[in-house]
């Protein structure tokens, strides 16, 4: 079991937390900084992309130099962890509760936070996905490739070359 009173400690005070998501580096580091002037301490950013973990380092550097601790989002793998960890993450925060993700971010020296206080796709209906955004959004698109014209309508999409017939 791993042991997340570090939680408490990052986040005792924080009543918000920035979560600056594929801003770029230049942007991310201007909301940051903005966050901090304004008493906003806790900054996750979002490793979706070789881009975001550039954004990441940039500002856990700039973090580290005011005192503070930034986390890395949307951990999904082992080898996200390990980039997090390179770029100077404090932390991991992932969308559902993933062994290899809390296991690797327990040997890397960073408390998890996986999102299992959230529903899960498979526990709700095609409509879930109408009202999520963000980081699933590219998920279900790769799920989602031969649903029916109704289940596209409910989810929010639209066709994308698929060639399977409409229930």
């Amino acid at each position: 079991m791993t042991d997340n009173s570090a939680f408490g400690e990052l986040f005792g005070s924080a009543r918000l937390m920035a979560i600056l998501r594929g801003m770029g580096t230049e942007r991310s580091l201007a909301v940051a900084t903005t966050a901090w002037d304004l008493g906003i301490e806790a900054v996750e950013i979002p490793v979706q992309t070789p881009a975001d973990v550039e954004a990441l380092r940039v500002v856990a550097t700039a973090a580290a130099a005011r005192g503070l601790r930034v986390g890395a989002g949307t951990v999904v793998t082992g080898e996200h962890v390990q980039q997090a960890k390179d770029a100077g993450a404090a932390f991991t925060v992932s969308p559902g509760f993933d062994v290899e993700v809390v296991r690797s971010s327990a040997e890397a020296g960073m408390p998890s936070l996986p999102g299992v206080g959230c529903e899960q796709p498979r526990s709700v209906s095609w409509f879930w996905f109408r009202f999520m955004s963000g980081p699933l959004v590219p998920m279900a698109a790769a799920v989602l490739p031969g649903c029916g014209r109704r289940r596209r309508r409910a989810w929010g999409g639209r066709r994308r070359g698929t060639r399977s017939p409409d229930p």
